[in-house]
């Protein structure tokens, strides 16, 4: 007979399942958090402040004129310690990926500072900028069409150190391309293949390879592990950690999968229709949600016990996500919120520190 693949509900429980193993969990959450002490400590790497991403929308052909604005990111604020991992989370279109495509500059924002290291980006010339990108990579959501296919592993891997000079010679350049592949738990031969000649799981290793490239500080994963098989994504998981503990990396972890978030992060922030919601430790976070939306968040996720998820007393958020194109007035989230009042229709709710190290925008909290 043949084996039915699980979906949807049933592959995140079984997801879940895994991960909420008591010995397994245990080893995880005191490893996070001797990782958090050390990361309390450090200094700030990057530090965002009041970023907003408006895209404009225009009509006509020959004499096309902006009649709207879409609002993908709409002043927030946050910062990323040396070492920390920091993970973005919410629905999709909420501004997750535009916010790590800002900080990357592959687009320019509207308003607001991005500063890695003491320097804002925002300010930086193309040229600046170029030489500030060795430090700052990406990892790409499909590990497929971010390579190209046209150029074999090792070529795809030397690139980046080919345009920044960071390695003298060619023989350099391949011994360092043979090292990232075993760093990644590659065969050293696969540099002479082509990326249509492996797995999702292997592709994907090869853009971490790729990002490791040139030695960065900052490493932006945007919903790395997303397009995986789940037995892949725990291995994915499990090598950014490594490699974090390694070579001393920063990650902004964008994803919607909150039990990998909890496994990989030490602080998350959660967004809504291009603004933040609420940020904290993330035992804190997952231990005690305050805000209306992360409390729908984190009921959502299955219990792989049939049991408890039965018996389990649900949330239900009403209505449909606003465009952002026109959001609400007030507190963006008022519409769908149970504990929504008249002044929420009125006031923007500020990020307000509730908790040490707890930070929520809700006025009713």
């Amino acid at each position: 007979m043949t084996p039915i693949e699980p979906t949807g509900a049933a592959r995140q429980s079984a997801q879940a399942a895994v991960r909420v193993s008591p010995v397994a969990q245990d080893v995880a959450l005191e490893h996070r958090r001797q990782s958090e002490r050390r990361v309390h400590l450090a200094p700030e790497l990057v530090t965002i402040r009041d970023l907003k991403m408006h895209f404009p929308v225009t009509e006509g052909a020959l004499f096309s004129r902006q009649v709207a604005q879409v609002r993908a990111v709409d002043g927030i604020s946050f910062t990323i310690r040396k070492g920390e991992t920091l993970g973005l989370v919410g629905e999709s279109g909420c501004g997750k990926t535009t916010t790590g495509r800002c900080i990357l500059r592959l687009e320019r924002p509207t308003a607001g500072e991005i500063l890695f290291d003491g320097k804002n980006l925002v300010d930086l010339d193309q040229k600046s900028m170029r030489a500030l990108r060795q430090k700052i990579q990406v990892i790409f959501q499909d590990p497929y069409s971010s390579l190209n296919p046209r150029m074999k592993i090792g070529e795809i891997i030397s690139e980046p150190m080919m345009v920044h000079r960071t390695e003298p010679n060619k023989a350099a350049r391949d011994a360092r391309v043979m090292e990232l592949l075993r760093l990644c738990g590659l065969d050293p031969r696969f540099a002479d293949r082509y990326p249509h000649e492996m797995s999702g799981g292997q592709r994907q290793r090869v853009g971490i390879a790729r990002a490791l490239s040139v030695r960065p500080e900052f490493i932006i994963c945007d919903e790395a592990i997303s397009a995986l098989d789940v037995s892949i994504q725990a291995q994915i998981i499990n090598l950014l950690e490594d490699l974090r503990e390694q070579f001393g990396l920063t990650y902004l972890f964008i994803a919607h999968d909150l039990s990998v978030v909890r496994h990989l992060c030490h602080r998350v922030a959660v967004m809504y229709l291009g603004k933040i919601v609420e940020l904290a430790d993330c035992d804190e976070l997952y231990g005690n949600p305050l805000h209306p939306y992360t409390q729908a968040l984190l009921g959502a996720v299955p219990v792989p016990d049939p049991d408890m998820e039965k018996a389990r007393a649900y949330r239900i958020v009403k209505g449909e996500v606003p465009s952002p194109m026109n959001p609400p007035r007030g507190c963006v989230f008022h519409p769908r919120c149970p504990l929504a009042i008249d002044s929420c229709a009125k006031n923007v709710p500020e990020l307000r520190e509730l908790r040490p190290g707890h930070w929520v925008a809700c006025s009713v909290i």
